[in-house]
């Protein structure tokens, strides 16, 4: 069995000497790196701002557990799980 430092360092490498071939390999690693910054950083602060901001831990938790507890609001997934 190979040691997982020895997996781990020929996956970095095999990565590396991919990019490092290819002739648009620096600018697919930062169009990358820039479509991730706009998913992540961009979309998270302008449209998926946190649902419970403002509420004590034991809100929060009152609110997750009326959330688990009630039944699903769809009709159709109601029949679904009871067939």
């Amino acid at each position: 069995m190979a040691k997982t430092g020895g997996i781990l360092s020929f996956f970095v490498s095999l990565y590396r000497d991919g990019f490092r071939n290819m002739t648009w390999g620096k600018p697919l690693v930062w169009l990358i790196v820039l479509k991730l910054i706009i998913l992540f950083a961009i979309l998270r602060v302008f449209f998926f701002k946190p649902a419970m901001r403002g509420l004590t831990d034991e809100e929060k938790s009152a609110v997750v557990g009326e959330r688990l507890t009630q039944p699903p609001h769809n009709p159709d997934t109601l029949k679904l799980i009871t067939e």
